[in-house]
């Protein structure tokens, strides 16, 4: 009740993370801008790529546009979640917060949670 989370799940263990406020959000290899809605940005990287070791995706997400089956409707802190690309073994979510608010991360099993407060 007092935050956002956003989930996201992984096949196996959850790999490394960083997530971070950034001035902006730009997709994996090609650096092209990913417009996001709201006060700040926090980029979102997981250490594990969404294709398989033939680079066939793992993920029906188009570098730049929405998170597919993600719907942000109701959530007071998140404004726009989109996928920024998978490049070399690394994969990235820009996700568009109200304000520059504390956040924390974890893991439990195969999932990487980041959870963004509803105030300061």
């Amino acid at each position: 009740s007092c935050y956002d989370r956003m989930v996201l799940d992984f096949n196996g263990a959850a790999p490394g993370y960083n997530v971070s406020y950034v001035d902006n959000v730009y997709t994996d290899g090609e650096g092209a801008l990913v417009p996001l809605a709201g006060g700040a940005k926090l980029q979102i990287t997981a250490f594990a790529p969404s294709y398989d070791q033939y680079y066939n995706s793992t993920y029906p997400a188009v570098s730049g546009g929405h998170l597919p089956g993600v719907n942000l409707t109701g959530y007071q802190t998140f404004r726009e979640a989109k996928f920024a690309g998978s490049f070399e073994g690394y994969s990235t979510i820009g996700l568009g917060v109200r304000a520059r608010l504390p956040f924390r991360v974890f893991t439990l099993d195969n999932r990487l949670i980041v959870d963004v407060a509803h105030r300061w």
